[in-house]
């Protein structure tokens, strides 16, 4: 039934829809992978002309700017309205699925898996108004939270900050937890960069055994865990995967050492970039609740990181047949 009602969907469209849908999915991918990138290079290389003032100027302006991002950021979040993302989820296409209610009366720290190699799912459901989680969740606010190093690239973080995105920092997490009102949901992909390098169709494989800080943030401000699942993400990029132990292997987890990001070699269903379409659904759980604690021990932190683990696979399972995957589908926690 969800295979048919997809094809529908693609019926449906016609050709310059389909065309701007994809031209918004391209300008995303390469967003992602080369405007970072590329403002750096701008700023050096515009320190060797004649309009050095302008890169100096900038250069200033982030240091004097530096703690914003992990104070709040902007205030202005007008990238995340933006029409193109509407395009963008109607793409794959993306749905964003509620389980149970989240209290705007309370804050939440949503850990969403599994990364997949751009983290889609998570990007159209909690940084752009597209998948209506406002009207889902009457009162609670979504902040995404995302490699820290990001916000200190000149220009593109000015960007990054007006699309509603935050450091994954505990300065960060700090603030939005204890300074910004009730009603905060911050949503965390907690595998990471580590998660990324095991994305591959058909793979369903979580990093999360050793990943407890979350936990332990959750406790210090009493903030209710929330397990989150993208069925789906992993299905949008093929990549080779190197075994463990082999060269190439190594020198991706060195990278991903020394810079916090992976270099997966992935490959898209057109121009390399662009995606499969496929449906990516995220669903969200319901919450744990946390109790505050300001000082948590090894073993509370261990208790509430084994209900997470537990609220998950329930998560997984509960909803995957229902997601186009098949009953035997396993979620692999590593």
């Amino acid at each position: 039934m969800l295979c048919l009602n997809i094809a529908e969907m693609a019926k449906e469209k016609t050709q310059w829809k389909e065309l701007i849908e994809a031209l918004s999915v391209l300008q995303w991918v390469l967003t992602f992978l080369f405007l970072g990138l590329s403002c750096t290079i701008l700023s050096i290389y515009l320190m060797f002309t004649s309009l050095w003032p302008l890169a100096a100027l900038s250069f200033m302006w982030l240091v004097m700017d530096w703690h914003t991002p992990e104070k709040g950021g902007r205030g202005t979040m007008f990238v995340r309205k933006w029409k193109v993302w509407e395009h963008f989820r109607d793409f794959f296409p993306i749905k964003l699925k509620k389980t149970a209610e989240l209290s705007p009366n309370k804050n939440y720290i949503l850990g969403c898996h599994p990364h997949g190699i751009m983290s889609a799912g998570a990007f159209s459901c909690f940084s752009t108004d597209s998948c209506g989680f406002t009207e889902l969740y009457p009162g609670v606010r979504s902040r995404l939270a995302i490699l820290a190093g990001l916000f200190r690239i000149p220009l593109f973080r000015e960007y990054i900050m007006c699309a509603g995105l935050y450091p994954v920092s505990k300065a960060s997490l700090i603030h939005l937890l204890s300074k910004s009102g009730k009603g905060n949901a911050i949503v965390i992909i907690i595998g990471g960069a580590a998660e990324s390098l095991a994305s591959s169709p058909g793979a369903n494989t979580v990093v999360i055994k050793q990943r407890k800080g979350f936990v332990k943030v959750a406790l210090e401000f009493g903030a209710d865990l929330v397990p989150v699942y993208s069925f789906g993400e992993n299905e949008l990029f093929k990549q080779v995967i190197f075994t463990e132990g082999s060269i190439s292997r190594k020198l991706q987890d060195l990278f991903k050492k020394v810079m916090g990001f992976a270099p997966c070699l992935f490959v898209g269903e057109k121009f390399a970039f662009l995606p499969y379409r496929r449906p990516v659904t995220t669903v969200v759980g319901s919450p744990i609740s946390v109790p505050k604690r300001a000082s948590p021990t090894d073993d509370e932190v261990d208790h509430y990181h084994k209900l997470y683990m537990e609220a998950l696979t329930k998560l997984f399972h509960e909803h995957k047949v229902s997601c186009g995957l098949a009953e035997s589908h396993k979620l692999l926690l590593i």
